[in-house]
């Protein structure tokens, strides 16, 4: 079968990916060179009583809980369509910053429907790439041809609304799923024929094992991501410190600073000035970042910044990128403080975020693989009836797949609940939501709302405030209602 794109976009209910739930999946197929194949999928997916949009995401979007009750299907129903339809083999998954958002939303959807959270986008030929490094590293290296947009502050800016702008792309409604897809794949247009050859050496340079292959070869490249600073077009030249594991990732050193000041320092000490502050007094920080392999993170060779325009952009020279690599090849054990600082913030982050087993099931997506027997229980709830389901609860290895199973059944077929399972399915919702007064999901919903309907800025938006004051107000107890109503 031949390689195609599809050109993806998400609308969210926030921005957790474990917790918030997909309301429009709008996306396009098209071929290798970026023709459309067929019509675009523009869908929305039924948002269910145990879920509490945020009100900042529906401000932003214009999309209500009700519209997707409405129009939507439900999360069974839309992936059954993506696997049939959509994931087809051979198919790149593409969008503009899709790896790190729409991804981790693609993944948490198919893992709370008894879908393998990954196999959507590698099996099969499948894979994955993303535009936003690809124009930041374009408008690093390579930006003739292009008009690039800045902030009204004047600083460098790549929203996909604004580079479609600059350059007279269609891009009527910012933040419409399928408007954002035609949006990106104009911008892909425009960049590949602007710069083709970096547009396919980036494109060919996104799966793990050739991320890994290029660290092999190259030590010293140029990196570009949202990690590093806009006075530099989010570029970097780097040294390669530590290749790590699949979880690890790589850390790499930007050569535009002296090792020089970090080599007494104790892992510890290299912690505190690892972390980002704002502090203008602050001393140095320390100029490693982690690249996950992933990510399709956005690397070349340094023969690609010989022009001085671009070492200008970057603000580095050849000289520098030298003098900072034998300076960082003659401190070995600044090297192993660094990775051993990576293992006491890893370390930290658990302390500080706990184990998803402390999550509810829903949420434990990276809290281990599926073994072979549940991977087929599941395939096989997939295709049963929901009245058949109770009897596989027992047969499941995975306690995650068993505490999920009845919510799988409430939030796709609610019809079918008996009333042990529909009270059971309440009581869930009633303590999901409404446990904790005023810190509860309800009660930070209702107050974010009140302080939205306060501010000026949103006076145009009074409809889509009353439209989530019903919505909350529909999903609670009528106990719960009353005690609202009243106040």
């Amino acid at each position: 079968m031949a390689t195609t794109f599809f050109f993806y976009d998400l609308e969210t209910t926030g921005i957790k990916s474990k917790e918030g739930r997909i309301m429009q999946f709008a996306g396009q197929r098209i071929d290798t060179d970026l023709q459309p194949i067929g019509d675009p999928e523009n869908i929305f997916i039924k948002l269910t009583p145990d879920v509490l949009p945020d009100p900042d995401a529906v401000l932003l979007t214009g999309i209500t809980p009700q519209q997707t009750q409405l129009e939507g299907i439900t999360e069974f129903e839309f992936l059954k369509h993506f696997e049939k339809v959509i994931a087809t083999p051979d198919t790149i998954f593409v969008g503009y910053n899709t790896v790190r958002f729409d991804d981790e939303f693609m993944r948490c959807l198919h893992y709370r429907n008894f879908y393998d959270p990954y196999e959507w986008h590698w099996k099969d030929g499948k894979s994955r790439w993303d535009l936003l490094d690809l124009v930041r590293m374009t408008r690093a290296l390579r930006p003739d041809g292009i008009e690039w947009p800045f902030t009204e502050d004047g600083v460098p800016t790549n929203r996909l609304e604004l580079i479609t702008k600059a350059n007279g792309l269609d891009h009527e409604h910012a933040h419409d799923a399928l408007n954002d897809v035609i949006a990106s794949i104009a911008v892909a247009k425009l960049i590949r024929d602007k710069e083709p050859k970096l547009f396919e050496y980036l494109l060919q340079l996104r799966n793990k094992k050739d991320i890994k292959q290029f660290l092999s070869a190259n030590q010293t490249f140029v990196y570009s991501s949202g990690k590093y600073s806009n006075d530099f077009m989010k570029t970097a030249v780097v040294q390669l410190i530590h290749q790590g594991d699949d979880q690890q990732g790589a850390l790499v050193y930007d050569l535009r600073h002296d090792p020089t000041p970090f080599a007494a320092l104790s892992p510890q000490q290299l912690v505190e000035r690892w972390a980002w502050t704002k502090d203008p007094d602050a001393p140095a920080r320390l100029p490693v970042k982690t690249m996950k392999y992933n990510r399709c993170p956005a690397i070349c060779p340094t023969g690609l910044i010989k022009d001085d325009s671009v070492q200008r952009r970057l603000g580095i020279t050849l000289d520098l990128i030298e003098a900072n690599r034998n300076k960082l090849a003659a401190l070995p054990e600044l090297r192993q403080n660094i990775v051993q600082a990576q293992q006491l913030m890893d370390e930290a982050r658990q302390t500080m975020y706990g184990n998803e087993s402390d999550q509810e099931a829903e949420e434990q997506v990276y809290s281990g693989m599926f073994d072979d027997h549940d991977r087929n229980l599941m395939r096989v709830v997939r295709s049963a009836e929901p009245s058949q389901f109770e009897r596989f609860a027992a047969d499941f290895h995975d306690a995650r797949l068993i505490a999920m199973l009845p919510r799988y059944k409430a939030r796709n077929f609610p019809a079918s609940l008996t009333d042990d399972e529909r009270k059971a399915w309440d009581d869930y919702r009633n303590d999901r939501l409404f446990a904790g007064g005023d810190q509860s999901r309800l009660g930070r919903f209702f107050h974010r709302l009140g302080e939205c309907a306060e501010d000026a800025k949103y006076t145009d938006m009074k409809f889509l405030l009353e439209e989530l004051q019903l919505y909350g107000q529909s999903i609670m107890p009528a106990e719960i209602d009353e005690g609202v109503a009243e106040n």
